[in-house]
């Protein structure tokens, strides 16, 4: 891996830095409006559903253009977007305009490694690339609660600030960071590939996407690719969701503290990643797919810890099982859908497949928590108390922890079923 190869890894990590800071700064900003519980799963929904939206003209749009200069633009509409929450836009609009920016620029981060590397090294690159983006959620996950929480707060009173609350304090500097993130998009390299005339008739875009589409999912080893990674990605976004709630009900949690559990998972993933990307060749990339069902039993097991030390080992364990299965299968999609269709297209297909089970998952979890959730008893503890009791209600967690982790375990066997059968009917590699 060379500088031109690091320097996109930096602005990625920035770019993705920001973007998980906020998140936890636009919870802290609709806990103090004393927004309902539901709105925080609305949060994530809003954030995704421009990737399902602009996926037919994302991929086209990323391909018409040298890739540093589409991330370089996209990071400017994610920081319109910050701008418009400092400046009294419902958190839930402006996180939207968030996820606008980072639904285009999505296709031009992962379509530039497909350009910029051969084959050969991509899922290394893969792991390289899941390596930095999960930093960016230890460091960014943290950074937010740090920012956004009571410490912070007590300081800015005690400085001229002190008109500001922490979250507006939190949203004031990732402004500063999707800056610095377009800044170091100046220096990613041009390189020398066909660029592909963007084309402005949205009927010619949709067709050509969907076209995309189903040549994806009719490929063998594009199918259970896609099937893998839509599935992971739903699920971490609703684990996010779910890890705040278990870690402050379970083992007594601020929010501030709660957040450290997702770095932890982070953690886990990251170490996946990269144990992932060292022992697993491309040809080999479906061997992972039992992690994915022990994934799924470990979500279980979270209802029976309470216990601060083994909670943070599980979330670790987790979080490894989960990038060692999705990074080998992320190299694998992004290698066919480059052979099939282009870098842009493939990965804008990804993405709609992919944020269209975030939608799902997170949706589906935002309809439990409003209309399942039970009201407050006297013997909580204080942090579960002060946390919830603006929120309207417990979520109901024994049926989203068991129907969640179920759910995963069996896709994954199904996926695993498949992929025995594609083996038998040489269709694909053992």
């Amino acid at each position: 891996m060379n500088r031109g190869f690091y320097t996109i890894l930096a602005a990625q990590f920035l770019s993705a830095l920001a973007d998980n800071a906020l998140f936890i700064a636009a919870l802290a900003l609709l806990k103090m409006q004393e927004a309902p519980a539901w709105h925080q799963s609305m949060l994530l929904w809003c954030f995704t559903v421009s990737y399902v939206v602009l996926a037919p003209f994302a991929g086209s749009f990323a391909d018409s253009m040298h890739k540093g200069r589409a991330m370089m633009l996209c990071n400017g509409i994610k920081l319109f977007g910050c701008i418009g929450m400092l400046v009294g836009l419902p958190p839930l609009l402006a996180y939207a305009i968030v996820g606008f920016g980072a639904a285009a620029y999505s296709p031009a981060k992962y379509g530039i490694i497909t350009e910029y590397l051969p084959h050969e090294k991509l899922v290394a690159a893969n792991g390289w690339l899941e390596g930095a983006t999960v930093s960016a959620i230890i460091f960014g996950t943290v950074l937010g609660g740090q920012l956004a929480g009571p410490n912070v707060g007590a300081w800015l009173a005690t400085t001229p600030l002190s008109f500001l609350s922490a979250p507006i304090f939190a949203i004031v500097v990732l402004c500063l960071i999707y800056l610095a993130a377009g800044w170091v998009n100046m220096y990613i390299p041009k390189l020398n590939v066909e660029l592909k005339p963007i084309h402005f008739d949205p009927s010619y875009l949709i067709r050509e996407f969907w076209d995309c589409v189903v040549k994806l999912w009719r490929d063998p080893q594009g199918q259970l690719s896609l099937g893998v990674t839509t599935l992971f990605w739903g699920a971490g976004a609703t684990m996010r969701l779910v890890v705040i709630n278990w870690a402050i009900l379970w083992l007594g949690f601020s929010l501030e503290q709660a957040t450290l559990m997702i770095a932890v998972v982070a953690v886990g993933t990251a170490l996946g990643s990269v144990i992932a990307g060292k022992f697993i060749p491309l040809n080999q990339a479906f061997r992972v797919l039992p992690a994915g069902v022990a994934m799924g039993f470990m979500v279980i097991s979270m209802l029976f810890i309470y216990d601060v030390k083994l909670a943070a080992f599980q979330m670790l364990v987790v979080g490894a099982l989960a990038g060692f299965f999705v990074v080998p299968l992320n190299a694998m999609l992004q290698h066919r859908g480059h052979m099939l269709m282009g870098a842009g297209h493939s990965i804008a297909v990804q993405n709609f497949n992919e944020n269209l089970g975030i939608l799902v998952m997170v949706g589906a979890h935002a309809m439990l928590v409003k209309y399942f959730s039970t009201p407050l008893t006297d013997n909580m503890h204080g942090q579960a108390l002060a946390y919830f009791q603006n929120l309207g209600g417990i979520p109901p967690m024994y049926g989203i922890i068991i129907g969640f982790g179920l759910l995963l375990s069996v896709l994954m066997l199904i996926i695993m079923h498949r992929y025995k059968r594609g083996v038998a009917a040489g269709l694909m590699h053992d």
